[in-house]
């Protein structure tokens, strides 16, 4: 049954997300600035700041909202989720107030279900309590984003992987307590069987982080960066620590893959709707050629322009998320929401850059200083058409879903060719 509706009891959580996050974290973005500030664990003093409210959050049940009970989480559904996340999505501190921070939900759901007994112990559970953070260690300096071009290798010495090779924007490194490592352990398999992932802790000898490169909007302090630039110099770990079988590397990436594309959609719809709020309350309060900025045409249809698109994208990720709940309950066939998983992909960057490109402009000047967020925000823009894979990937991948469904023309003309279907001849 479709339905536009939301259940009471999940609106009465909404709406206590949404005062919370309003009240208590969105002044921590400002308290505690830089992209990386959420995952240092060593700052006693952000750390002492964030305790109570995670508390707060566990004593309502919503900590680490995207996983079962089992794990820790309440188990919500996607939809449910992608409510929350839109809240969650107004602040950078949010998403590790509520123990749903990336990268680390990704890792915790590889752990959860490829990881062993021991593996989940030692780092499944530290990370699911917030007292660690992780690392995706996937990127390469010659490949990007490409598997089939990754040539960071692992071969087995004894009872021991080594691993040797370098890896690019590996996400919140120098924070990280281990790291989880795609390398080349079977050259001879086809491209998507090449790979194995391994946990690597980040005090392993050989693990040498080269620099914390920095993106726009970082601080412009030395070495300050967030995505780590890193090599493995013949680092050496068990053979206990690799993660899934051998060869499965690929397996497990695209398990966290694709819930970690739609999370991101998820927070930006919330981001989004954050720049429309002050896109509207600065059109309503400032005067420009004798009449508020909210009575001349061309700011109304900047307004309506982002209300619309931002209307259709948050359709556009809950239809997702109701697919991913649809195949959970064995509903639908799980190859159904690759499609949509990848259109909001595709339409994230887009859609984000130009509601808060928008609110730029009617700011003014005001609008590309640092005493607001927004220019901040907008320099995330080409960050989001390149995380999780370029946009152009994905558009390929849509493109050729639908061509797979498509059929051939029946005979020497379209199937809408009006003197064919007529009975012209």
């Amino acid at each position: 049954m479709w339905s536009f509706q939301t259940d009471p009891e999940v609106q009465a959580q909404l709406d206590w997300m949404l005062d919370f996050v309003k009240r208590e974290v969105e002044p921590l973005d400002y308290r505690f600035p830089g992209h990386g500030a959420p995952y240092d664990v060593a700052n006693a003093e952000s750390r002492a700041a964030i305790r109570p409210l995670q508390d707060e959050v566990r004593k309502r049940g919503l900590w680490a909202c995207h996983l079962g009970p089992h794990l820790g989480g309440p188990g919500f559904g996607q939809v449910h989720l992608a409510l929350m996340n839109e809240i969650l999505g107004r602040a950078y501190w949010a998403p590790t107030v509520f123990g749903t921070a990336a990268p680390d939900t990704g890792n915790a759901e590889i752990l959860a279900m490829f990881g062993t007994e021991e593996q989940k112990a030692a780092y499944l559970k530290p990370l699911m309590e917030g007292d660690i953070v992780s690392c995706f260690s996937m990127t390469e300096p010659q490949a990007g984003a490409d598997p089939k071009e990754f040539v960071c290798k692992a071969w087995q010495e004894g009872n021991e992987w080594v691993i040797e090779g370098e890896k690019w924007f590996s996400s919140n490194a120098r924070f990280a307590a281990f790291l989880i490592v795609m390398a080349v352990t079977n050259p001879e398999n086809p491209p998507h069987g090449r790979m194995s992932m391994f946990i690597v802790p980040t005090d392993t000898p050989g693990v040498e982080i080269l620099r914390n490169v920095k993106t726009l909007g970082d601080s412009h302090h030395a070495d300050d960066g967030t995505h780590a630039y890193i090599r493995y110099n013949k680092v050496r770990v068990p053979l206990d620590a690799m993660l899934g079988q051998q060869g499965e590397g690929f397996k497990v990436a695209q398990a966290r893959l694709g819930g970690g594309r739609v999370h991101h959609a998820m927070r930006t719809v919330g981001k989004c709707q954050r720049a429309l709020d002050m896109m509207v309350e600065r059109a309503n309060s400032r005067r420009t050629q004798g009449k508020l900025l909210a009575e001349h045409q061309f700011v109304q249809g900047m307004i309506a322009d982002s209300y619309i698109e931002l209307e259709q994208y948050r359709l556009l990720v809950l239809k997702t998320a109701w697919t991913i709940d649809e195949v959970e309950a064995g509903r639908v066939p799980p190859i159904a929401p690759r499609t949509l998983i990848a259109m909001c992909k595709v339409q994230m960057a887009k859609v984000y850059h130009d509601i808060v490109q928008r609110a730029i402009h009617l700011h003014g000047s005001l609008g590309v200083t640092l005493e607001l967020p927004l220019a901040d925000w907008w320099a995330g823009a080409a960050s989001l058409a390149l995380a999780d894979g370029p946009t152009e990937v994905h558009k390929v991948q849509v493109a050729k879903s639908l061509l797979k469904r498509a059929p051939e023309a029946p005979g020497l003309f379209p199937s809408e060719h009006i003197p064919t279907r007529m009975g012209w001849g």
